[in-house]
């Protein structure tokens, strides 16, 4: 399908449309959390369109960013933007249109919505640009999917914020950090030839894979601490050793020389792990 900004089908690419998966169930998390139940239909239709947005904004802006390192680097040459399937100006003129959906989508929601949008856009934008800076960018990327569950909490509840949504997003800002330094173990050397600051490429992989070692551990106790702050009942707890279980499996298939089973360890299971929690919490609430 020819869209404006491209085929519909290079679009997806670029923007990685099934990693959705990770942060969407998040929202809905935050969502039945704060309704202590199902959330009102236009609070789940808003929402959804505005996570989808800003996960479509930041994913173009850092394609636009990366876009000279990812020509260079072998792994990346195929990407739509990288071989002029879209072109730039489409690139850019698609992350204008997702920033204004998802401006738009914040204002159907409520104000405090609205007023948070645009710093949570900015927030977005600035993991692209971290990773020439600091190997923190791996911890932004966690805390940018980390405020998913506290987006939709305030989409239901924007009078307050409570204490287990909180406890949510350091569960899912130490996860997404550690999964993130997996993926960067692919571009290890590509990293450190080009001076960026991946946490393999600046520590070493063992220091990397302690590292992520230690925010699984984190993500862990986070998540059972928002399950007592938010009254869960036993099947939250069911699957937060569920989880704890999915994460060591993945923290033993990785192997700094040996990237056989990145994809299993990056995406199948941590793909399982967002609709897993997302469960936990609707039935923990339910029973």
């Amino acid at each position: 399908m020819a869209l404006p900004f491209g085929q519909f089908g290079d679009i997806c690419r670029m923007i990685k449309i099934e990693h959705s998966i990770f942060a969407l169930p998040y929202a809905y998390a935050g969502a039945v959390l704060a309704a202590d139940g199902l959330p009102p239909a236009r609070s789940l239709i808003f929402l959804t369109l505005a996570m989808v947005a800003v996960r479509s904004f930041a994913m173009t802006f850092n394609r636009i960013a990366d876009i000279a390192f990812d020509r260079a680097n072998p792994r990346t040459r195929d990407r739509p933007l990288v071989t002029g399937r879209i072109s730039v100006r489409q690139a850019w003129a698609f992350c204008a249109v997702a920033a204004v959906l998802f401006v738009s989508a914040c204002a159907c929601l409520n104000a405090v919505c609205l007023l948070l949008s645009v710093p949570a856009l900015f927030f977005a934008a600035v993991y692209s640009l971290l990773k020439r800076f600091t190997p923190l960018c791996h911890f932004w990327l966690g805390a940018t999917l980390g405020l998913a569950p506290l987006a939709g909490w305030l989409s239901v509840t924007p009078q307050s914020l409570g204490l287990a949504p909180l406890l949510l997003f350091f569960a899912v800002t130490f996860w997404v950090a550690a999964f993130d330094i997996y993926y960067a173990f692919q571009d290890m050397d590509f990293d450190s030839a080009m001076g960026l600051y991946s946490l393999p490429s600046i520590a070493g992989a063992q220091t990397a894979l302690a590292v992520a070692a230690f925010s699984h551990a984190m993500t862990v106790v986070f998540l059972p601490l928002a399950g007592f702050a938010a009254g869960l009942s036993w099947p939250w707890f069911a699957v937060c050793a569920a989880v704890a279980a999915l994460l060591f499996i993945e923290h033993r298939l990785m192997r700094a020389k040996d990237l056989r089973h990145i994809d299993t360890a990056f995406f199948t299971l941590n793909g399982l792990i967002s609709p897993v929690i997302f469960a936990g919490v609707a039935l923990g609430t339910a029973v």
